[in-house]
This record gives C-alpha cells, structure tokens and sequence, in this order.
C-alpha cells in the first residue's frame, strides 16, 4: 500500500504539468476560435434564460413546441421594440456629435489654458490630435462597419437561439437513450441548469431594473439620449467592477459639457449612478443570489481581465457569466467542488447551501445530496 501511495506522489508533478498543459491548449483554442465561441455561449445563455418561461408556460397547458414558439415571439418583439427606441436615438446622438464634439473641444482648450495660468504647460499636439476634423470620414466608415458586423452576428445569435431552444424539448430524452444509466446524469445536470438559470436570471432582472434607474435618472436631470444611457448601463453592468463606471462616463461628461448642464448637474447623475450601483449590486443582489453564487473580488476582477484577453469587449461583458458558470459546474462534481470553494467570496464555510431543487423536494427528501456527496467523497 505505501509502494502505492509513493507512485501516486510521484506522479503529482506529471499529471499538474499535463493539466497546466491541456489548459494552454484549451485557452489557445479559444482564443483563436473566438469568432465562432462568442455567438454560440450567447445563444447558450439566451436559451438558459428563456427555458424558464416555457416550462412555466408548458405546466400552464401548452405543448413545449407552442410554450417555445411564444417565448420566442415575446422574446423578438421585445428585443425589435427596444432595437428601434436604440437605433433612432444612436441615429440622433450621431448627428449630434459634431455639436458635442465642438464643445468638447472647447472645454478642452479652456482646461489647458488654465492649466498653463497655474504653471502647468502641457504639449496640446498628440491630445488634440484625436479631435482632428480630418479625421471624421474614418472613424464613420469604423462605426458603420463596426455596426455591420454587429448585426450579422446578432442574426447568428437569433438563429442560434432559435434552433438551440427547440433541440433543448428532447434533450432529456435523447440523454436517456444514449445512457446506460442516465438517472444520475440527468439528475447533475437538473442541479446545474436550476442554478444556472437562476444566476443568470438574476442577473438579467438586477441589470435590467439598472438600466431602467439610469433612464429615469437621465430623464430627471435632463441629459440628452437618455434611452442610450440607460441601455449602456444595461450591458455594462454583466462587466464587474468597472462596468458601472464606465457607463457613468459618457452621459456624466455630456452633461457637464452642454449648455443646460454644468457641474452641480454632473455630479448629481454621478450620484444617481453611484447610489444605483450601490443599492443594486451590493445590497440587493447579493440578497438575492446568496453567499453560493457569489465570486471573490480577485476572482471576479481575473475572470475580467482573462475572459477579455481572450474574447476581447464580449469576453468582457460574459467574464462573470462565464465564471459562474464554471464555478456552478465545478461546484455539481463532489470531485471539483473545492475548486467551486476557492472561487467563492469564502463566506459560507457554516452555513449548508440548499441545492435549487431542494424547494421542489419533499422535506424527508431534501437531505439526499448531501449524504450522496458524502458516500462519494
């Protein structure tokens, strides 16, 4: 037995190497295949979201091909509404730049002149070089193709979306046939999309209600585009950390730079934002999710920096997502669960965690997972 046992320590360095290896290999992978990963883990997210209104409306008496078909109606007529509200608005806010853009640079003038008052000279040429009016035909043409491309995979992700949804009404069934034994399969994989849904649902309602409290915030002090700042704030909010304050920036420095703002206006929607921010994401939504699908800071802030790297803006706005999902999968596997441990914030050491699907179970029931992680361990 001891023999054993010493071959297994000797092979602790080769199997790291080897896994350290494989994770390189993965990682370039990806990286390199990113084009094709990012429409497809948007679309796998897009059909996690919407397979809870469908089941809801199956249990309500439809069939699951009715339930999806309305769901995805719903979901198309409320993304084409919001689309439309967005495009004219941008559509105005760019015919409006040349405005904004003059203001800006006058305001910068105003700041270097006063800068050099106090002693301060700084070289204006590499600055001002970004507000060269020459330069206006080339960053339109990179905003236009920038949008061409983004609507060719917004309508791979909405073909994706529609296809992924209706293959999800047999998935379980065809898990079984291809099994021997599916009922523990299933049964994991019942754990981790509960818990995946209900991350990414929460997550969609918190950023959601943000976006909502910035529209109404712009609305109140009187910012123009308001609906652009509010959607802004949408998106940016899936990125951690710095998300909401790079939502903050536009907006606050319109405000502050046009004529019926100033800087009692500006630092009022700053702390709009900042209380917004504060109440949504650090109140209520660990509330709402609880200590088990919460992440470290360091962890939230690495998965930030490595999702980006390797997905580039949309690796960004997923990098969260992206993590919980691991960390939720990690987390089904008794065998991976410490890695699921070390993600964590570290703050629920006693206190057990309810799996999702324990509210469903009878109370004599719920203890199951439990005593099968521990006769697996």
């Amino acid at each position: 037995m001891s023999k054993l046992s010493d071959e297994d320590y000797r092979s602790i360095p080769l199997n790291a190497t080897l896994a350290l290896a494989a994770l390189v290999v993965i990682i370039a992978g990806m990286k390199v295949g990113a084009d094709l990963l990012v429409p497809l883990l948007l679309a796998v997210f897009i059909v996690v979201v919407c397979t809870s209104p469908v089941q809801w409306l199956h249990r309500c008496g439809l069939s699951r091909r009715m339930s999806a078909l309305i769901t995805l109606l719903v979901l198309v007529g409320f993304i084409s509404l919001i689309g439309l509200l967005v495009v004219n608005s941008f559509s105005t806010f760019v015919e409006a730049l040349p405005d904004i853009e003059t203001r800006l640079y006058e305001h910068y003038w105003d700041l270097l002149n006063a800068l050099a008052s106090h002693g301060l000279a700084i070289d204006p040429d590499q600055l001002s070089s970004m507000f060269a009016m020459e330069e206006n035909g080339s960053w339109v043409a990179t905003l236009l193709g920038e949008i061409g491309s983004l609507f060719m995979q917004g309508s791979i992700v909405a073909l994706l979306v529609i296809f992924m949804l209706f293959e999800t009404l047999n998935f379980r069934d065809k898990v079984s046939r291809a099994l021997e034994n599916p009922a523990p399969s299933l049964e994991r994989f019942s754990e981790f999309s509960l818990t995946l849904k209900r991350y990414l649902a929460v997550k969609t309602v918190i950023s959601l209600a943000t976006g909502v409290l910035v529209w109404l915030s712009c609305l109140l002090v009187g910012v123009e585009f308001p609906l652009l700042w509010g959607v802004l704030a949408f998106a940016l909010n899936f990125i951690p950390n710095i998300g909401s304050a790079l939502a903050a920036i536009p907006p606050v420095l319109l405000l502050l730079v046009s004529q019926d703002g100033g800087v009692l206006q500006a630092l009022l929607l700053a702390s709009a934002y900042l209380v917004i921010n504060f109440i949504l994401g650090n109140l209520i939504e660990p509330r709402v999710m609880g200590q088990a699908l919460g992440l470290s800071t360091f962890v939230a802030f690495l998965s930030l920096v490595v999702w980006g790297w390797i997905f580039g803006a949309a690796g960004m706005l997923l990098s969260v997502v992206l993590t919980m999902t691991l960390k939720i999968a990690l987390d089904s596997h008794p065998q991976t669960r410490w890695i699921a441990h070390l993600l964590g914030p570290g703050k629920q050491r006693n206190v057990q965690m309810r799996r999702p699907g324990d509210a469903r179970r009878p109370p004599w029931k719920r203890g199951e997972w439990a005593k099968r992680e521990e006769s697996d361990a």
